[in-house]
């Protein structure tokens, strides 16, 4: 069923009475929503949802908000960026640019 379909049989339902004008408003906001929220790919809505963590923090962040996003432990992003940062100080460069970068929560 497409999104107008679903919009038009509700606006029937108002219009019998069925809904409240309240009722109404919140269906259609919510369908209207899931509808956005469906034509984000998941990898944009990863990204997106990346934050620098507060709580779970010894420096910048960046290993907690990770950790959060990816499920992974934060610990084993610390080792990550260790491993890395022995690789020619690769690990070092891109924890300082996500930190620069990444927005806290």
């Amino acid at each position: 069923m497409s999104l107008s379909d679903e919009l038009h049989k509700l606006h029937e339902l108002h219009e019998r009475g069925v809904l409240s004008a309240d009722e109404f408003a919140r269906a259609k906001s919510r369908l209207l929503q899931d509808e956005d929220e469906a034509n984000v790919p998941q990898g944009v809505a990863a990204i997106n949802a990346f934050k620098r963590s507060r709580s779970d923090r010894w420096f910048g962040g960046v290993c907690g908000g990770l950790g959060a996003v990816t499920g992974l432990a934060s610990w084993m992003w610390r080792l990550i960026f260790a491993a890395l940062f022995l690789c020619g100080g690769a690990g070092l460069l891109i924890y300082v640019l996500m930190w620069i970068f990444v927005p806290s929560d």
